[in-house]
């Protein structure tokens, strides 16, 4: 993907670059940076940011195009419009104003790896590379219009049970069965959608060594979120305890450790990248609708770091699952969109 978007790129005649965020994050790429310098433009540049990973696809991307004018993959796993169908807008809109030599007040594009494990790339990033100070990503499912107002502040509790291996079979009573306190943990945790904005989940679980042995050990990955940090803190201490106590009764120790994913933020109606953003889609025939996120995006990153980064939904449809699909009419309207936000933002007083 990234040697794609560099060739793509660079066959317009545009400069970009790749940093060296992957040997910080884990990956073989890092970010992909790109501006076009203002071209008769004197209004606010901006910058547009995608990913280039997906989740991991459990057969080939085959993607075909249906008689109902709609991407699928036809090998039955994902499709990987998540996020490659914004990386596609962004790059197809950067040639239509290269080739057709539209004004501008400069555009700063990156593509950044590493987003479904933790927004890693972009928190790579040297967000003192950009120039403009607004900016958009296109990351969400749903359909174009949706303009996300805000996204929930998230943490990770990673768990660790020790407990006391024992044959299963000749001495069970010796044993400790870590497998037992954490699922006694789990039963007791509240999960799933909690209130209007916040939900907590276990999503992942390993431990024990034999099926004839008692437990020694058990581990399991937890997150919550929430829009109210507040509450998340309350939340997240009320896991902990739940966590230890069960612990406690099956006689096991258990380390526990929470870190944060991202930070949370809210945007109003009347924020300038909100107002531009709603006038951009007015422009090519969509009536904005605002909604809160229940997930993370690179946005996050770039909005504690005192940018103002807005996520627009862009047409995706069940992504991270086998029937995700997009509309080709919708990857033509984010090209629309992309243009509209840059010709909009070319209009405003460059120190707005």
């Amino acid at each position: 993907m990234a040697d794609r978007v560099l060739d793509y790129l660079a066959a317009l005649g545009l400069e970009a670059d790749e940093d060296d965020a992957g040997a910080k994050v884990g990956s073989t790429m890092g970010n992909i940076f790109c501006r076009l310098d203002p071209a008769g433009g004197t209004g606010m540049p901006l910058f547009f940011c995608a990913h280039l990973d997906t989740v991991p696809p459990e057969a080939p991307i085959e993607p075909v195009v249906g008689e109902d004018e709609v991407v699928r993959n036809g090998a039955g796993t994902i499709l990987g419009a998540d996020d490659k169908s914004a990386v596609a807008a962004m790059l197809e809109a950067a040639a239509r104003l290269v080739e057709d030599g539209r004004a501008h007040s400069g555009v700063e594009l990156l593509f950044t790896p590493k987003e479904e494990v933790g927004l890693l790339g972009a928190a790579a990033f040297d967000e003192s590379r950009l120039t403009a100070r607004a900016g958009y990503v296109y990351d969400h499912a749903g359909p174009v219009g949706e303009v996300i107002l805000g996204a929930p502040h998230q943490q990770k509790l990673d768990v660790h049970f020790h407990g006391r291996a024992a044959h299963a079979g000749m001495f069970p009573e010796d044993g400790r069965s870590a497998i037992a306190a954490a699922a006694r943990a789990i039963a007791d945790l509240r999960l799933g959608r909690l209130d209007e904005e916040t939900s907590a989940n276990v999503g992942k679980i390993d431990g024990g060594t034999a099926r004839n042995v008692v437990p020694e050990w058990c581990s399991f990955a937890a997150e919550a979120r929430s829009h109210d940090e507040r509450k998340l803190a309350d939340l997240i201490r009320e896991m902990v305890d739940t966590v230890t106590f069960a612990a406690s009764l099956e006689e096991c120790e258990v380390e526990t450790q929470v870190s944060g994913l991202s930070r949370g933020y809210r945007f109003g109606r009347d924020d300038l990248s909100v107002r531009l953003a709603a006038s951009a889609l007015e422009r090519v025939g969509r009536r904005p609708s605002y909604i809160l996120s229940g997930g993370g995006a690179d946005a996050n990153v770039f909005n504690e770091r005192g940018l103002e980064c807005v996520n627009l939904a862009n047409g995706m449809t069940d992504i991270h699952t086998p029937d995700e699909r997009i509309a080709v009419a919708d990857l033509h309207e984010m090209v629309e969109v992309t243009l509209a936000l840059v010709e909009t933002a070319g209009e405003i007083d460059g120190a707005a």
